[in-house]
């Protein structure tokens, strides 16, 4: 968790949790980034998530979807039952009951659930929308100051080479009901040993290869995920993503977006500017083969 609250996110809540005829006393912030999210004490244990400027329709989508997917079975953290999102300052936010003790989950964890996620049959009644793999993408390169004019047009080139290689791709499973944002962090598992899946921003219909490929990197791109630890997670699931020919552009895709995840988070914490050189030398070649060592930024 964020030690100390910054005045400015705990302004907001305020206003939030105001609006929302709620109380951000005693409020406990468990990460400041793209999106905010709070736990509100006296409130029977809520957490509210504020999104960035201009996502209340994703929001409102997002709530939309968590419901029909417990409705499907899936173990999932339930928003609460009261209208939702709150609007404040082109902000918008949303309302989710707070788990019971819990750790992120693993590999090993994460992928019986995604696994029942994708069998799902797609509803009908809630529209998905394709898969977007480079959402946000140019936008985070073009926006990045810390960026010199060379690096920039490499990663704008870049993206143009991959999003070619995307329509070539090789055809890989059914399109099924995807995550879109399939990691350790978004699977929690509570003391008793339940798991819920968590976080679904990026849901949509899609390549199931997608979600997959965030913990393959773990291990090929990365080195923070062992060969015992992956082929657990393959058995769990039953399919070893990396056997698909279309893996390599995937993978590329993958470090793509980290990289330029990377910058946007350095437009807000100036620590972090090294690590996002550090991953832009790292796919221009200039740390050598994979894996190499990224560290977590905000």
């Amino acid at each position: 968790m964020t030690p100390e609250p910054v005045e400015e996110p705990f302004d907001l809540l305020h206003r939030v949790t105001l609006a929302a005829g709620l109380s951000s006393v005693g409020a406990i912030p468990i990460r400041l980034a793209e999106n905010d999210l709070w736990l509100l004490r006296g409130q029977g244990g809520a957490v509210v998530r504020i999104a960035r400027a201009g996502q209340s329709a994703a929001a409102a989508r997002e709530v939309a979807v968590t419901r029909w997917l417990a409705n499907e079975g899936l173990p999932t953290v339930r928003p609460l039952d009261r209208e939702q999102p709150v609007q404040v300052d082109g902000r918008a936010a949303t309302f989710w009951e707070e788990l019971p003790p819990h750790r992120s989950g693993t590999p090993s964890d994460l992928a019986p659930l995604l696994r029942q996620l994708h069998e799902l049959t797609p509803p009908v009644e809630l529209p998905l929308g394709r898969m977007a793999p480079f959402v946000r993408v140019r936008a985070r390169i073009e926006a990045a100051r810390s960026l010199g004019e060379a690096d920039r047009r490499f990663l704008l080139d870049r993206l143009d080479e991959l999003q070619r290689a995307w329509v070539g791709l090789p055809a890989g499973r059914p399109l099924c009901v995807i995550h879109g944002d399939a990691w350790e962090g978004n699977c929690a598992v509570t003391s008793d040993g339940r798991r819920f899946l968590l976080d679904f921003e990026r849901v949509s219909l899609g390549l199931r290869e997608w979600d997959l490929t965030s913990t393959a990197i773990k291990m090929d791109s990365f080195d923070t995920l062992t060969t015992d630890e992956y082929d657990r997670f393959c058995a769990a699931y039953g399919y070893d993503v990396r056997t698909w020919s279309g893996y390599p552009v995937m993978r590329a895709v993958r470090e793509l977006r980290l990289v330029t995840f990377a910058f946007q988070a350095a437009a807000r914490d100036p620590s972090a500017l090294w690590q996002a050189e550090h991953r832009l030398a790292c796919v221009r070649g200039l740390r050598g083969p994979r894996p190499w060592r990224w560290e977590a930024v905000g």
